[in-house]
């Protein structure tokens, strides 16, 4: 390829032509490096935000944002693999199905994210354990998996760089909600694992991610297209999140509750069927003959998360707890929840981030969340640091929930995300 220039391959794709695997591969290695640069790299993304990729396009890019760092290689004697959520509110089943994989012979090297926003992540409510070293360097993830079979980290430096740079600049320029471009960083990062197989957890409904449930089908068809192009295999299912997943929101408390279920081998009855439907469609992908319901229900998934703190330095004895508590009450049953808004009140009280640079209280959020069809007697408890944010919580937690009387009908827990062609 001779000599290139960024702007007029920005110009080619703001004018909806198409980019050759080169290209991508050029511009992509100017992103890692620094030629191409902010100003570039942001008109790069308005042009595939309006324009989008073309099939070929997404798997290149992909595979090029992968390849700008370390791609892990793994001498395990069962498959590697993993899950990724687009997030929601009391999603905690990372901290339950990692183990559970573990306990059915799959080793699980999972690379997870910080909370922003309404939706948590799944490294803060790890940052809750003392001690746990949620990044890692190399040698002691590769320890970790090898000694409890699961590790559950954050990206290091290494792994998909490229990433790390166009998605701050998506986040500062409006450019985030691009399909191809959330694919690409999703699965830039998977790839980099070195992965057998991927299972992913689409959210749909008011605590999700995309703003409409066929948003959430079309995300999780391209997911497994350029999953699958890329030559890892691949299912996403599609889960409901219009309502709160398990009974609690918020760091310190969604471990707690994580515990209870692997240790009692049983939960809140949606948290325990999402999480054994993941479980199932990896191993599936595997071709894993276990049962993820045996795994939890024996202890063994159990023993498999207290293993991988122990190898990452933590110590599980001494949760963070917030010191005032306050009750949310009403009448009725609840018929709505504005699961976002939940999400963000875990936010106001501490619990999550305006910006990446914000500090985490890890102990506070909702507990004895309800849900739809259920009695609104008590619609949550409050966890807070002080009175006033706890009754600034509590109104803001009525406000949320819609009550009323008669019968409601859920909408489906979880349901496979076929082809285009269905």
């Amino acid at each position: 390829m001779g000599r290139v220039f960024a702007q007029e391959l920005i110009r080619r794709k703001r004018d909806g032509g198409a980019l050759s695997e080169e290209e991508l591969r050029w511009l992509v290695r100017g992103i890692t490096d620094g030629t191409v640069t902010d100003g570039q790299a942001a008109a790069f993304a308005m042009a595939v935000f309006f324009r989008d990729l073309e099939p070929a396009e997404r798997v290149t890019l992909t595979t090029a944002m992968r390849d700008s760092g370390s791609v892990l290689s793994w001498d395990l004697d069962g498959p590697v693999l993993d899950k990724h959520s687009t997030g929601g509110v009391g999603d905690k089943v990372s901290l339950i199905l990692a183990p559970v994989l573990a306990a059915c012979g799959a080793y699980v090297p999972m690379i997870s994210g910080r909370g922003l926003g309404h939706t948590g992540g799944t490294l803060d409510k790890l940052d809750s354990i003392p001690g746990y070293d949620s990044v890692p360097e190399l040698e002691r993830l590769r320890a970790a998996v090898g000694e409890a079979g699961c590790a559950i980290v954050g990206q290091t430096a290494d792994l998909a760089p490229a990433d790390r740079r166009l998605y701050a600049l998506r986040d500062a320029t409006g450019t985030v909600e691009s399909i191809p471009l959330i694919v690409a960083s999703i699965l830039s990062k998977k790839l980099a694992e070195g992965l057998d197989g991927l299972v992913m957890d689409i959210k749909a409904g008011s605590g999700a991610f995309m703003p409409t449930r066929d948003a959430s089908a079309e995300l999780g068809r391209a997911i497994a297209e350029v999953s699958e192009g890329a030559g890892l295999p691949c299912t996403a299912l599609l889960t409901d999140m219009d309502q709160v997943l398990g009974r609690t929101a918020g760091n310190a408390l969604e471990v707690r509750e994580s515990l209870d279920v692997l240790r009692d081998g049983a939960g809140e009855p949606r948290l325990v069927e999402v999480t054994l439907a993941l479980a199932r469609a990896a191993l599936e992908l595997a071709g894993l003959d276990a049962d993820p319901q045996e795994a939890l229900t024996s202890g063994a998934a159990a023993e498999r998360f207290e293993r991988m703190v122990d190898a990452l330095g933590g110590t599980l004895g001494d949760l963070p707890e917030a010191p005032v508590r306050r009750e949310v009450t009403a009448s009725g049953v609840v018929q709505a929840i504005d699961v976002r808004a939940l999400g963000l009140v875990v936010m106001e009280l501490g619990g999550g981030r305006r910006r990446e640079t914000d500090d985490i209280d890890h102990a506070v959020g909702l507990a004895d969340v309800a849900g739809l069809g259920e009695d609104a007697g008590r619609l949550a408890t409050v966890h807070a640091r002080d009175e006033q944010s706890a009754a600034t919580a509590e109104d803001a937690v009525r406000a949320a929930f819609t009550t009323g009387d008669g019968a409601v009908e859920p909408p489906p827990l979880v349901e496979r995300i076929g082809s285009p062609d269905g």
